[in-house]
């Protein structure tokens, strides 16, 4: 767009593209088109590089996109690695340093933690996980009524 101020005209700069919403904020097809920009990611960058071997001690699910923690977790993931990978960007040439020391070790030590989102699931079989039970009470609603 081009703008008029005092008889010279001024080139606009073009609106940076929305910032992605987190995944879990997403539904239907914006839900599988994230989860599959997450899926190359992962699949093409992360396992490659940063994978390691599976162990009982070190587990991962090759079904980990059924896991809803997994992908919020990998999801934010992807999103610091897209801020913190471009060196020429906000975040300086010390952004992929950072990205591994604050998010790539903390997500993937949580991830593959014995006891944790995986647990249960081994090479190429998948365990879903129950979800904690919650009262159906309101503890911040009105009292029940009394019959």
């Amino acid at each position: 767009m081009t703008v008029q101020t005092g008889g010279t005209a001024e080139q606009e700069a073009p609106a940076p593209p929305p910032a992605p919403k987190f995944i879990l904020y997403l539904e239907g097809p914006e839900y599988g088109q994230a989860l599959r920009q997450l899926t190359l990611w992962v699949h093409h960058v992360l396992l490659p590089v940063y994978g390691r071997e599976v162990t009982s001690l070190a587990p991962w699910c090759s079904r980990w996109w059924d896991h809803p923690e997994a992908v919020a977790q990998l999801h934010g993931l992807w999103l610091a690695w897209g801020e913190l990978s471009d060196t020429g960007s906000e975040s300086g040439m010390s952004g992929p340093a950072s990205w591994h020391r604050d998010f790539l070790g903390p997500i993937m030590q949580n991830l593959r933690d014995p006891s944790g989102v995986f647990a249960g699931c081994k090479s190429g079989s998948h365990r879903a996980k129950e979800v904690p039970v919650v009262d159906a009470v309101d503890p911040f609603g009105p009292p029940p009524a009394q019959g």
